[in-house]
């Protein structure tokens, strides 16, 4: 199985919730052979004007992957772009995909739709659910977990597979998706937590951001004041709550809605669970961040490893379409 992040910054609550614990989960089940990557050429699809911060992204995502406790033992760790293999199977597959395919996706027509954003919906965006396909298909991965606005990128990958599977023998695998059970983490605005949206709140961030950033969280705006009963059904803080606070979350639900426990409090009350939570998280990424050269040996031993399975892939391809 397989799975990756496009290296774009400092992970956050809704990536920890999201996939991180997934990928926890599925390296710890010895019949899993796990392969988690580097998406750095997914990051271009977006950010091809901040490449001077990759490096630093790309190192500070393997440390946070450490510390979080992806074993490279136990899991294959390896940077997309050290695998010139995925650029030239992306080609390939790229002759058998329709424009109409990739035009469909979502995340493509949310951005046309967008004037501001029409200069970045460049071929390199067009074209990520087709390199996610090889991303996908090159290390021969039969479970993608994947969240809900991942399903039509990965519907597409099985389309492309069933579509050169029919044109040239079955070679390449058609992955199923593994949905995530995780609910939608909501960021300080009440919308999904993400980086660009500057509403997130970073697993590695100290006492005092989190604690600040959690106090620019909205609530129920009926509940001005302690005394008005609250609604934790639609309360950003309360959905953390409910992940982050599991010994504590009836309780505060139920004193929440009789308005015993105020905004101030239940905010508070957040931001201790979650300094606690990732108080032996920061420790180790500090631990991990001093040792010289940590990332580079990571990186290496899994291109190593991941390097085999591309080539053996990449040939079965080029031989199905007589470019041998």
């Amino acid at each position: 199985m397989l799975t990756g992040y496009r290296p774009t910054g400092p992970l956050h609550l809704g990536h920890w919730a999201g996939n991180i614990e997934n990928m926890l989960r599925l390296q710890s089940d010895p019949a899993n052979d796990c392969f988690f990557f580097i998406a750095d050429w997914h990051m271009l699809t977006t950010h091809y004007d901040r490449t001077d911060e990759l490096p630093g992204f790309v190192e500070g995502l393997v440390l946070d992957w450490l510390a979080a406790g992806i074993d490279p033992e136990r899991a294959t760790v390896y940077r997309q772009s050290d695998l010139p293999e995925v650029a030239e199977m992306a080609l390939l597959l790229g002759m058998i995909t329709p424009l109409g395919w990739l035009e469909r996706v979502p995340s493509y027509k949310e951005r046309l739709r967008d004037a501001a954003e029409r200069e970045s919906a460049t071929f390199g965006f067009l074209g990520y659910p087709l390199l996610q396909t090889v991303d996908i298909t090159i290390v021969r991965a039969r479970i993608v977990p994947v969240g809900e606005d991942q399903v039509a990128h990965l519907e597409l990958s099985r389309e492309i597979v069933r579509r050169f599977n029919r044109l040239y023998g079955e070679v390449l695998v058609e992955p199923q998706p593994l949905l995530s059970e995780a609910p939608l983490i909501p960021g300080s605005d009440g919308r999904k937590m993400s980086k660009s949206l500057d509403n997130a709140i970073g697993v590695r961030d100290d006492e005092a951001t989190v604690r600040a950033r959690v106090r620019s969280f909205i609530t129920d705006p009926r509940k001005v004041r302690r005394g008005d009963p609250g609604r934790p059904e639609i309360c950003p803080v309360f959905a953390l709550h409910r992940r982050f606070s599991p010994d504590d979350v009836a309780r505060i639900e139920a004193t929440c809605r009789t308005g015993e426990l105020g905004c101030v409090d239940c905010k508070t009350l957040l931001a201790d669970h979650l300094v606690e939570t990732f108080a032996t998280f920061r420790e180790r990424r500090a631990e991990l961040a001093a040792r010289s050269g940590l990332v580079r040996e990571v990186l290496a031993a899994g291109l190593d490893r991941v390097r085999p399975v591309a080539r053996e892939t990449l040939a079965a391809v080029r031989a199905a379409m007589h470019l041998t």
